[in-house]
């Protein structure tokens, strides 16, 4: 069994083909990407110079993703994150940017702990526990890739993933339940 305390070891050959040590096979960028959401750290390093290619194939896997229309930078971070490297603020982003990563990933913990702590004073609203199990569904959907989160983790392969569409009603159940509330 693998020990996924220590860093997924893949070795790039000069042909470019990425190998995984631990199963001792070929692996893509995806493959790579997938071993990110489920919580592992990856390391990539060149098998003949030993060079550490992490970093360049994090960025050609965001790329891909950006490039692919799955957008999760707006523009004007991208423009920021590109100036940044011109001025004196490169040694000031990437703490900023991990802080401000720590900082969501707490916040998201700790809105899933006030979701499921019980008794809660809500739990007698109409409705209450539906909305309840949509925000722990949204909240799984949009963090569950995010390594450190510290919800019940990325979605299984057997559940779909939320669409639009399901994303959608739940905003509408959640504006509908806080003018109920506001009517309290």
């Amino acid at each position: 069994m693998a020990d996924t305390d220590k860093p997924l070891l893949i070795k790039r050959y000069a042909s470019r083909r990425l190998y995984n040590t631990e199963t001792s096979d070929y692996v893509t960028l995806e493959d790579i990407a997938g071993f990110i959401r489920q919580g592992r750290e990856v390391q990539i390093v060149d098998l003949k110079t030993g060079d550490d290619l992490t970093r360049q194939y994090l960025l050609q896997i965001v790329a891909e993703h950006e490039s692919k229309g799955e957008s999760v930078l707006p523009v004007d971070v991208l423009t920021d994150l590109v100036r940044s490297y011109a001025t004196g603020m490169q040694s000031v982003v990437p703490q900023f940017l991990a802080t401000s990563f720590e900082m969501l990933r707490e916040s998201q913990a700790k809105m899933m702990e006030n979701l499921t702590a019980f008794p809660n004073p809500l739990a007698s609203v109409p409705g209450f526990e539906a909305m309840r199990k949509q925000q722990e569904a949204f909240l799984k959907t949009m963090m569950g890739g995010m390594p450190g989160w510290s919800g019940s983790g990325p979605a299984k392969e057997d559940e779909p993933p939320a669409s639009p569409d399901d994303i959608a009603d739940i905003k509408k159940q959640l504006a509908e339940l806080q003018k109920k509330l506001s009517k309290l």
